[in-house]
């Protein structure tokens, strides 16, 4: 089986948001995905977007994405923050996660970024394990805060 990665386009958008709810529902969420496909697809590919990602196809249909944003550390300075990185149950074991790191590793450092950084559950061990092959450092001393509006 070949797999393809490549840009995500806005023809992509409801195809990622079915992953995205695939995620959700692994996650154990379902109910907190409220984005409508016009907010997400406008969000990645108006007039000012604010998320890229690339996919990974595999016989014409994505089967996984990685989504991303520049975020800004008064400490540090740009970073690329890993919103989501999603391939399909029946995908994993395959190799797909990492193209899309190796492919999120190139981006950064062709952004002159300095880092890339996410969130993981501390409960989803595969994940945790995946990202520890990278060296990845895993923080215990901060706490996710969000204000809903």
């Amino acid at each position: 089986m070949e797999i393809l990665l490549r840009r995500a386009t806005r023809e992509d958008c409801p195809r990622l948001l079915e992953l995205v709810r695939e995620l959700a529902d692994f996650e154990r969420a379902p109910q907190e995905v409220t984005v409508t496909l016009e907010h997400f697809s406008d969000s990645g590919f108006g007039n000012s977007p604010v998320w890229w990602a690339f996919v990974a196809e595999a016989d014409g249909r994505i089967e996984g994405f990685a989504l991303y944003y520049i975020r800004y550390s008064t400490w540090k300075g740009q970073r690329m923050y890993l919103e989501d990185i999603i391939v399909t149950e029946k995908m994993r074991g395959l190799g797909i996660g990492k193209m899309l790191v190796d492919r999120l590793i190139v981006e950064a450092k062709e952004k002159n970024l300095n880092a890339i950084v996410w969130q993981v559950l501390e409960w989803n061990e595969a994940a945790i394990n995946f990202y520890k092959k990278y060296n990845a450092s895993f923080d215990d001393e901060w706490i996710n805060c969000s204000i809903s509006i």
